[in-house]
């Protein structure tokens, strides 16, 4: 509620700006050689930095652990632990804000302004060059992005924090940023992000084939096809240089029956309908039906998670 509401709040109070700094200071100390061995710890300790106040703050003391032996299982904290969670919890996801860039390039290619449409889609959602796209290809950029990032931004946080708590929502957030940052093949990065980039290849295989079946059940609830769905993604999703990415762009693909086509890199073909902005908001509706279950499969993992745990203590 407060993500769909607010929004993330200004670029310079984000707490990820802290993380952004780390990571740029990381980036002057390194030196020119051992520089895998060096991002490797440079990530380590960034993890923990980020992490560790939480799992401290939020870690019960010994008699209260003790004192919750034999206790029936409470599924709702107090209103008070509620808020301070959901708002220690919300810079590490950013649905509404992904879904307003995606929203944003549509509204361009709707006023038929594409040098308008290629900015908001390089200054948003992508980071190569956009002023030689196509209509089509700006309109099948956005909806990659969209499917791609359903992870990073809600999917993966919302399972490492039902895993681990605000500890592990914030230790994949920085990961998730490192890789974000780092992880590029130049040659001042190919080294120094290879670990965060694997790290962050490890951490979303789960939720990256998790995405892909909820944007497979999401197509069928808005009466998109979940059958073209399942098969393309099935079929095409090693496509993709990512291992994971792959999974949800041709999850997406399929539902709509449109081929997103990265020119001279990868072709998921899903159909032949075309790519305007009418397909771009079949993917928003397709994108928030998955976004909402992807939320409620948090919420129940979560709260099996904490019953286990608490029987246990």
């Amino acid at each position: 509620m407060i993500d769909l509401t607010f929004g993330d709040p200004p670029n310079r109070f984000h707490p990820l700006l802290l993380m952004g700094r780390w990571l740029n200071w990381g980036r002057r100390l390194a030196p020119s050689r051992c520089r895998f061995w060096f991002g490797a710890g440079w990530t380590l300790a960034g993890t923990l930095l980020f992490a560790l106040p939480w799992q401290i703050l939020f870690r019960p003391r010994s008699n209260e652990r003790r004192k919750m032996k034999g206790r029936a299982l409470r599924i709702l904290p107090t209103s008070y632990s509620l808020l301070l969670t959901s708002l220690l919890l919300k810079p590490v996801f950013a649905y509404r804000n992904l879904r307003r860039a995606v929203i944003s390039v549509a509204e361009a290619l709707e006023r038929e302004d594409l040098p308008e449409a290629q900015r908001r889609l390089r200054w948003h959602l992508v980071s190569r060059n956009t002023s030689d796209l196509s209509t089509a290809e700006v309109a099948g950029a956005a909806i990659e992005s969209l499917a791609e990032n359903l992870t990073d931004s809600l999917t993966a946080p919302l399972l490492a924090y039902a895993d681990g708590g605000l500890a592990g929502a914030w230790a994949y957030r920085f990961i998730n940023t490192a890789d974000a940052m780092w992880g590029y093949r130049t040659p001042e990065f190919e080294q120094l992000g290879k670990f965060p980039a694997r790290l962050d290849d490890l951490l979303n295989w789960l939720p990256a084939r998790l995405t892909g079946w909820l944007l497979v059940l999401a197509a069928g609830l808005v009466g998109e096809s979940a059958h073209v769905a399942a098969h393309t993604m099935l079929g095409q999703h090693h496509r993709t240089a990512s291992p994971n990415s792959g999974w949800t762009m041709s999850a997406m693909a399929g539902a709509l029956g449109v081929t997103l086509d990265k020119r001279g890199v990868y072709q998921l073909e899903g159909g032949q309908e075309p790519l305007e902005v009418e397909a771009i908001r079949r993917a928003v509706r397709v994108a928030d039906t998955a976004a909402a279950l992807g939320v409620f499969v948090a919420v129940l993992v979560t709260l099996d998670l904490t019953r286990k745990r608490r029987f246990i203590l």
